[in-house]
């Protein structure tokens, strides 16, 4: 409703600039909507269904209180009336998006601040790999909402072009001015030229901004999805890596010592709703002929669900980082463990000029050697590590001092001390 009182205002504007309204017609118009406008946002108006729209239900509404309004849709159809109250709706809806990103980042990156120096296990197939720090990992999600940002910030663009004027397909035989309707309604580029649609046919039947919107909000639910399978990974006993807040979690209606992660859960269930609304909108319009079908009736539930789930999703990403709570000393645990070094030992003889494929195959064959006689990597002899391969000395061991193993990762986007207070900088001035 909002949207359509802000088309119909600049679209009265032009038609007095044109001549085809007059100076008091068209305030008379403005003043009738701006009323309408009031009772909308109070909930005090009165919608009806059988005038099929809230298009319909305002213009009526409206010619009721204003009689010059009957000439409000001179030049205009309910097909590019429509599409310029979406193009409007997600501008709006990708800027609100946009901030609920920002908040979310915010709160991830407060608790990679919090525990700058944790260090974890960084995990391949689920299995133990390499460590990193905990702000590392954090950064990934970090970057992920970036990404998605980007996206919204480009439907945004390919909204912001102005299909008011196109008519139902043809136009309008009226001395119409399309830019100065596009440039009352901010559909302008940065320099401030109106950008309207050039094809009056294309204008009234394109609905790719929209399948570009649910698309972005599907990839920002799978985005979500990851994150929170980390977390409900992170907060299992098996892990114990974080403690999530309360209020994001319950308890289990048969077993006391149940704290369920059910608000990330409902993240990777949203996940499969906001793809299942993108999925939608693609078979809807996949068959339709130029231009307007009444097929097109069901594009707005799909555009309208993603909006809403994906701006709630953020809201609950952003809360339970607000909440959650690192178990330092169970990370320190997991993380002392001498195989996540494996690689760096495999480097170490790279570094004494041994090919990384036989350096690889020996390092195995030590792992090996270690599982076979039930100690940690680290406790071999350097006399049974020789007889694996003579390019061991006596400083072998040293490659799994986890702080100098993690200052030795010094190239960019590395998860090296150094690397990471980058990241740090970086996010800093970018999240403001």
């Amino acid at each position: 409703a909002p949207f359509d009182i802000q088309g119909s205002k600049a679209h009265s504007a032009m038609l007095a600039k044109v001549g085809l309204l007059t100076a008091e017609e068209r305030d008379a118009i403005h003043r009738g909507l701006d009323a309408i406008g009031r009772e909308i946002a109070a909930g005090k108006f009165r919608w009806q269904t059988a005038l099929e729209d809230v298009h319909m239900n305002i213009e009526q509404a409206l010619t009721k209180r204003v009689p010059a309004a009957a000439k409000l849709h001179t030049a205009r159809s309910r097909n590019d009336q429509v599409a310029t109250d979406m193009r409007l709706y997600l501008k709006a809806a990708c800027a609100e998006i946009l901030g609920q990103v920002r908040e979310a980042q915010r709160a991830i990156f407060r608790v990679a601040g919090q525990n700058r120096d944790v260090l974890i296990p960084g995990y391949t197939h689920l299995q133990r790999a390499q460590p990193v720090y905990l702000a590392h990992h954090l950064f990934a999600y970090l970057e992920m909402l970036a990404r998605d940002a980007e996206r919204f910030a480009a439907v945004a663009d390919h909204a912001n072009w102005c299909p008011l004027g196109s008519g139902a397909i043809a136009g309008t035989t009226l001395p119409i001015d399309r830019e100065y309707t596009a440039r009352l309604l901010g559909f302008t580029d940065a320099a401030g030229r109106p950008r309207v649609t050039t094809n009056s046919m294309g204008a009234v039947s394109d609905r790719d901004v929209y399948i570009e919107f649910a698309a972005a909000c599907a990839l920002a639910g799978v985005h979500f999805s990851r994150i929170a399978e980390d977390l409900i990974l992170w907060a299992s006993q098996e892990f114990r890596f974080a403690d999530l807040p309360d209020a994001f979690c319950t308890g289990s209606s048969l077993m006391p010592q149940k704290k369920n992660p059910d608000s990330m859960e409902l993240l990777r269930g949203k996940s499969a709703r906001l793809q299942g609304n993108l999925n939608t909108l693609l078979v809807l319009v996949k068959g339709l002929p130029l231009t307007y079908n009444r097929d097109l009736q069901e594009d707005k539930p799909p555009v309208f669900d993603s909006h809403d789930q994906t701006v709630l999703c953020l809201q609950v990403l952003a809360g339970t980082f607000a909440g959650m709570k690192v178990n330092r000393d169970r990370c320190a645990t997991a993380v002392a463990d001498p195989a996540l070094l494996a690689t760096d030992l495999a480097d170490y003889l790279v570094r004494q000029g041994v090919p990384f494929r036989e350096a690889h195959h020996a390092v195995g064959a030590v792992v090996r050697l270690a599982e076979r006689k039930q100690v940690a990597l680290d406790r071999l002899s350097l006399a049974e590590v020789q007889a694996v391969h003579a390019a061991f000395k006596a400083d072998w061991v040293e490659s799994f001092h986890l702080a100098k193993a993690m200052a030795r990762r010094r190239g960019t986007g590395m998860p090296g001390p150094a690397q990471v207070a980058r990241q740090f900088a970086r996010w800093k001035r970018l999240l403001g």
